[in-house]
């Protein structure tokens, strides 16, 4: 087994339980790792890996596309799509997700959550 990440991904969404936030929208970010559930081969072909491609394509979908009022369900939402792409070969999947731009009035730099599944 191993893992593959892809660290950092940004997108604008429109994320919160504020009405303010489904309006206006905000930048969220994305850390995805997935654990295969094999052993690489040492073959030089993405048929001995998995793709990060469409990793990252249906997570840029999820988010930008979503007007869900948690991070959590975004997290579980992307967790799920993910898993399917290749649910023989995926043993888990984990998301950070932070949104950066938060309506509290303190200093801190963004909100986080992290889920596996």
């Amino acid at each position: 087994m191993y893992k593959i990440k892809l660290n950092n991904m940004q997108f604008s969404g429109h994320i919160g339980v504020l009405p303010e936030e489904k309006v206006v929208g905000q930048k969220i970010e994305v850390d995805l790792i997935v654990e295969t559930a094999f052993d690489f081969n040492g073959g030089d072909n993405i048929d001995d890996s998995l793709s990060y491609v469409p990793f990252y394509e249906v997570t840029e979908k999820i988010v930008s596309g979503s007007r869900v009022n948690l991070i959590e369900k975004l997290a579980y939402d992307i967790i799920q799509v993910v898993r399917a792409l290749d649910s023989e070969r995926i043993a888990a999947v984990e998301v950070h997700v932070r949104k950066i731009a938060v309506p509290i009035d303190g200093i801190f730099d963004h909100t986080e959550i992290e889920m596996r599944g």
